[in-house]
């Protein structure tokens, strides 16, 4: 199951789910896709096990199609490949990245026209700053930050009034995880500071800098990827910060787990769905999008992987009344609230904080 959006892996794991041409239950053979797409073929790059269980072989069987499906350890290794010129028909960047991708004219616009399931998407994600319009993307999944806890051990109105200054609570020494990811480690300090998660300040950047040195000498945390997921629900730390979507994964799993979206704000994240220039097969890249935001599809992703679904009716039906997510506190997203933010690209920052980052680490 996927449950955290960052991979714990060296590399790419390339995946070739391949449709049989005998298969009955195909409404299209592969010679027919070939013909009306120009290819039977459509490679993805994702993040790993960000996908329905069904989903792509569903989509194989409907189309007569070959997913070649490879998994990306983070962004900024997904705009490495695309920059070298390795050809991807979708790629699923997240906002700031796709801010880039846009900047750089490395993306093609979407014909809407071949997208119509874009009606199902719910409507505060029509419009995003990230790409207004919708002109070259359309969301995925989305969701925030926040910490999840064991409130065995962590009483909830400590972790409620203190946000992420608990990560400097000498009582839970050894007992936190944290973000391998320096946007994220970085954000975290940031708004416990008071400061923006996009500051260009180089003051704030250094107060956020001596916060999380702070937290590395004096709290002995585990960075971590995916690992962090199975440990919480196995119950193995009491703190970690988590996205809301393997958050939800593990309160599922876990009674004695909570989640805490603190009121220092949080990161809200957008990934979406975008076709790259040298795209090869651009016609089945948009069948593909416009696949996703069905029902069904919807539905098999937010299941399998948890995170929140762009499709109003799938989000609407599993956090209501009912539905599997009901109750979670995880699994939908803080809307409105004046201190979440979305992240910026911004190549300075960027830079800083990955540098930043390191030295922390090896303090």
């Amino acid at each position: 199951m996927r449950k955290i959006i960052y991979i714990c892996m060296i590399g790419i794991i390339a995946l070739s789910f391949t449709a049989c041409a005998g298969n009955t239950n195909s409404e299209m053979s592969p010679e027919e896709c070939a013909q009306k797409y120009g290819s039977n073929v459509l490679k993805i790059c994702n993040w790993g096990e960000y996908v329905g269980e069904n989903v792509i072989s569903d989509f194989e069987k409907k189309f007569g199609a070959k997913v070649i499906y490879e998994y990306c350890y983070s962004n900024e290794m997904m705009y490495t490949k695309l920059a070298s010129g390795e050809s991807y028909d979708i790629a699923v960047p997240s906002e700031y990245m796709i801010e880039r991708l846009i900047t750089e004219d490395m993306l093609q616009k979407l014909d809407k026209s071949l997208i119509p399931n874009e009606k199902n998407l719910l409507d505060n994600l029509k419009d995003p700053d990230y790409d207004p319009g919708n002109i070259y993307s359309i969301p995925y999944f989305w969701g925030n930050f926040g910490i999840v806890y064991n409130k065995n051990n962590v009483p909830k109105d400590d972790i409620e009034e203190k946000g992420y200054e608990i990560l400097r609570d000498r009582r839970y020494k050894g007992r936190i995880y944290i973000y391998d990811l320096e946007r994220d480690a970085f954000a975290i300090a940031f708004k416990e500071l008071g400061y923006s998660i996009n500051t260009e300040s180089e003051k704030e950047i250094n107060d956020a800098y001596n916060w999380l040195l702070d937290v590395n000498n004096t709290m002995d945390p585990a960075y971590v990827t995916d690992e962090v997921i199975d440990a919480m629900a196995n119950g193995e730390k009491d703190i970690a910060l988590m996205w809301g979507g393997d958050a939800a994964y593990v309160l599922s799993q876990n009674k004695d787990m909570c989640f805490c979206i603190p009121k220092q704000g949080t990161v809200l994240f957008f990934d979406a769905m975008v076709i790259p220039k040298n795209a090869e097969n651009p016609k089945l890249a948009h069948e593909f999008i416009n696949y996703i935001l069905t029902y069904d599809a919807s539905m098999d992703n937010s299941l399998t992987v948890g995170y929140a679904s762009p499709n109003k009716k799938v989000f609407d039906e599993l956090s209501g009344e009912g539905g599997k997510y009901y109750g979670n506190e995880a699994y939908i997203p803080r809307q409105g609230y004046y201190k979440d933010e979305v992240k910026h690209d911004n190549e300075v920052l960027r830079k800083k904080l990955s540098d930043l980052w390191i030295k922390v680490k090896s303090s």
